[in-house]
């Protein structure tokens, strides 16, 4: 290092660049050459000789000659005497850009980490490195792989600019010619972005160019109409701009916020409710080229088997395919809808192979929140797909989950809409503390006095009735009556949450209603037969006092579906009772063991770790579960334990003569 300036810098924002102590280093003409220095910069992983030649040869009389002849040239452009840049291992290929400075892969990490959590001069600093279009001039003539690769590619670091250049804009003084050129940059990097646009007229309303103002109004209405899009939001939010501005009040920077967050175009979608999350998910894209094939019915099932979730808004398959109609890019696409997150991917079919890729990003951000690919041996198609739907369905839920309940914990506790607090709520609630459970059931209140129609808000206050009821946190009779009640309400708000029926199950359950539980907790997976929580639910009720064989069944499919859920240790837990049942006692020892291994596992399960261990012959590892339970509850007996759960008289026995191993009868 020559003071603060790496030894060796890429640049890819812009005509790609090398530069060794700022000194350019001279590359030969290739643009085969270019393009692969580029593909590997980017590359998370080292990628195969042959995956190269099929992404930049179009079937040339010798690829993999070609191909070394640019690595030669690549290293004689990176290596130098004392350390080695281009990685050849076998077949794979790969580039060690450790200490050096690589523009995209900064950004790349910028993105990841969150681009809100930025300070100004980080945030600058980022605005700085965009000098254009990735690989900017960089075309290859019949390498359609490349092509899509660079498209792919160019749209996401557009996404990460708007994104940069939106919270700059949100930072900076709104009168600064700084800020005005961040907001013109921000609007011709995405024209059709409602809230780029509100935040441009709002900056001119200040600095009290009106005519401007108007003039930029009138030629963003015309672009709106062009492309068929509603205008009428941004129409409205720049009266309320105007109205501010004769009050002489200034548009705050929440107010402002407020408005850009209200301004999203939406297209034939129909208007999204702003206080839930809301998602699109694009046509994945076939790479053999074909339409209407596989990918589009991929597609649809995605879309169809997230409706039926109900978790959150999930634009509808006909909006979503008509913009890709268009060509419009998932990013800009997530923007035009109004949507909070879009989810796209990628089918390819190869010889004794199916490759599956997708990725969920957050629009506002273009943050990538998940990613992933599934490759299967495609002997049945249809269950393949149908397999790797389940996992893609389910990850897509439990992430976005994910990201709202932590948002909802970085806000004050009185500025949260309905959707917020409910999220807060499941923040507390995954606690499993006394303490945590009662602040949920706060939230899941506050909730629905915000939203008295929120289905889910009602399953949550049930769970925490629930829990007190199980945890013997209050009375059991009344918390049960009220978990009952308040899945009662989620049923009456929306008869289709599969979540209303799963609360409704595990209530009847409590009532000792076993028949009704069933057939409630049957009907949540009907609904949705992605929903975790209800597979699971049905093993803990089967692992008890049904059948045990069809509870381990649904415990594997829950954590097939939801492989890091919070409630892990349940269906863990329940595979557990299942094997003690069946007189598999070491089985039952070792799942029971994983259930309480979880970082949230209360000491329920851990009495069952202690009645498996014991009866599998483990007792010095069960006594140390035991210990475990007294210090916390000094007089925890065997009829704690059974009194808990609504074993079967031979289930009971069996639990009953583990007890006395370890003296807890």
């Amino acid at each position: 290092m020559e003071g603060d300036r790496p030894i060796l810098s890429l640049r890819l924002l812009g005509p790609l660049e090398i530069l060794r102590d700022g000194v350019p280093v001279a590359l030969p003409a290739s643009r085969k050459l270019r393009a692969l220095l580029a593909y590997l910069a980017l590359a998370p992983h080292a990628v195969g000789r042959a995956r190269l030649c099929e992404l930049l040869w179009d079937v040339p009389n010798d690829p993999r000659g070609e191909l070394r002849w640019c690595l030669s040239k690549l290293r004689a452009a990176l290596d130098t005497p004392d350390r080695r840049r281009v990685i050849t291992q076998g077949d794979m290929v790969a580039l060690d850009l450790d200490g050096c400075r690589v523009d995209a892969l900064q950004i790349g990490r910028a993105a990841a980490q969150g681009i809100g959590t930025l300070d100004i001069d980080q945030l600058k600093g980022l605005a700085k490195q965009f000098d254009g279009d990735l690989l900017d001039g960089l075309e290859l003539e019949r390498s359609p792989l490349f092509d899509s690769w660079l498209v792919a590619q160019r749209r996401r670091f557009h996404a990460h600019h708007a994104a940069v250049l939106e919270r700059l804009v949100a930072s900076l003084p709104a009168e600064c010619d700084e800020t005005v050129g961040h907001l013109d940059r921000w609007v011709e990097l995405a024209p059709f972005d409602g809230r780029a646009h509100a935040a441009l007229l709002a900056g001119l309303a200040r600095r009290g160019e009106i005519g401007a103002a108007e003039q930029h109004l009138a030629s963003a209405e015309r672009l709106f109409q062009s492309e068929g899009l509603d205008f009428a939001p941004l129409r409205q939010a720049w009266r309320a701009i105007r109205d501010q501005r004769a009050a002489h009040q200034a548009p705050p920077p929440d107010r402002l916020s407020t408005l850009s967050q209200s301004v999203a175009p939406s297209g034939d979608a129909g208007p999204v409710e702003p206080s839930h999350a809301s998602l699109a998910v694009m046509p994945f894209v076939d790479e053999s080229g074909a339409r209407g094939g596989l990918a589009d019915g991929f597609t649809h099932d995605i879309i169809t088997r997230l409706a039926k979730l109900r978790d959150f808004f999930v634009i509808a398959r006909g909006s979503v395919f008509a913009l890709a109609e268009q060509a419009i890019a998932p990013e800009e696409a997530g923007r035009r809808l109004g949507v909070d997150y879009v989810a796209n991917g990628t089918v390819r079919s190869l010889t004794g192979r199916l490759i599956v890729s997708v990725e969920l990003v957050e629009v506002r951000t273009a943050r990538i929140v998940w990613a992933e690919t599934f490759e299967r041996r495609p002997d049945d198609i249809f269950a393949v797909l149908d397999d790797i739907g389940d996992s893609i369905v389910s990850s897509i839920s439990a992430e976005i989950e994910t990201v709202e309940r932590n948002r909802a914990m970085l806000k004050a506790p009185n500025s949260l809409n309905a959707w917020e607090a409910y999220h807060r709520g499941l923040w507390h609630m995954y606690r499993f503390t006394q303490a945590e459970n009662e602040q949920a059931r706060h939230f899941f209140d506050r909730a629905l006095q915000l939203d008295p129609t929120f289905a889910r808000a009602y399953a949550g206050l049930s769970f925490t009735h629930w829990q007190n009821a199980f945890q013997r946190w209050g009375d059991r009779d009344h918390e049960s009556a009220l978990a009952y009640e308040s899945a009662g309400h989620s049923l009456l708000v929306d008869d289709h949450n599969p979540a209303a029926h799963w609360a409704m199950g595990r209530a009847l359950w409590l009532r000792g209603e076993h028949d009704g539980s069933l057939a409630e907790l049957e009907r949540a997976v009907d609904l949705s037969p992605n929903f975790a929580l209800g597979h699971y639910a049905l093993s803990f009720v089967h692992s008890q006092s049904g059948d045990p064989r069809a509870a381990i069944s649904s415990s594997d499919h829950s954590r097939h579906l939801s492989p890091f859920d919070p409630l892990l240790f349940g269906m863990l837990g329940s595979r557990a009772m299942s094997h003690v049942r069946l007189g598999q006692f070491e089985e039952a020892a070792e799942w029971a063991l994983k259930a309480a291994a979880r970082p949230n596992a209360h000491t329920i399960i851990l009495a069952i770790a202690a009645h498996c261990l014991a009866l599998a012959g483990r007792l010095d590892e069960a006594r140390g579960f035991a210990a475990a339970i007294r210090r916390t509850l000094p007089d925890y007996r065997a009829d704690d334990f059974i009194g808990t759960f609504r074993f079967d008289p031979d289930a009971e026995a069996l639990f009953r003569q583990g007890a006395r191993r370890i003296g807890l009868s």
